[in-house]
């Protein structure tokens, strides 16, 4: 799947050639391409560490980890993300189905999907399903 240019203007712009040197092959294939990790390998899908989640390509924080919760579905998932404006949200129709994508608003970098009605007992009733690889997790400071 290739990302679709939304036409807005991110707070970090790189060239093509700029997310290749600077990430792996791996990471520009799900930030940049619109691609998705194998469930189940991504290293914050059971992560219990306490902290900030956020984007691998420019360092926005996106979620913290209070919001994080078990979802059984292969990648992260939180209930909320860091704030309102910490992603954008755009309509999905690949793969058949109509999806709404979350993407770093700092970037571009697409993260993973937003689903709402699953019966998950949040604040919310939603759950970001986020690719690890999308993601630097920040510990919190030890008190």
């Amino acid at each position: 799947m290739t990302m679709e240019p939304t036409g807005r203007e991110y707070t970090v712009e790189r060239s093509d050639a700029e997310w290749r040197e600077q990430l792996s092959p791996e990471e520009y294939q799900v930030l940049r391409r619109a691609g998705t990790e194998r469930p189940w390998v991504g290293e914050y899908t059971d992560s219990k560490t306490v902290g900030v989640y956020a984007c691998r390509a420019c360092g926005a924080e996106l979620f913290e980890s209070d919001t994080k919760f078990e979802s059984h579905c292969g990648w992260p998932s939180f209930w909320s993300p860091l704030a309102g404006e910490s992603v954008e949200l755009l309509e999905d129709r690949s793969m058949g189905m109509k999806r709404v994508e979350v993407r770093c608003a700092s970037c571009g970098s697409h993260l993973g999907h937003v689903f709402e009605g699953e019966g998950f007992d949040t604040p919310t009733d939603q759950r970001y399903c986020i690719n690890s690889i999308s993601l630097t997790l920040k510990p919190a400071d030890p008190a």
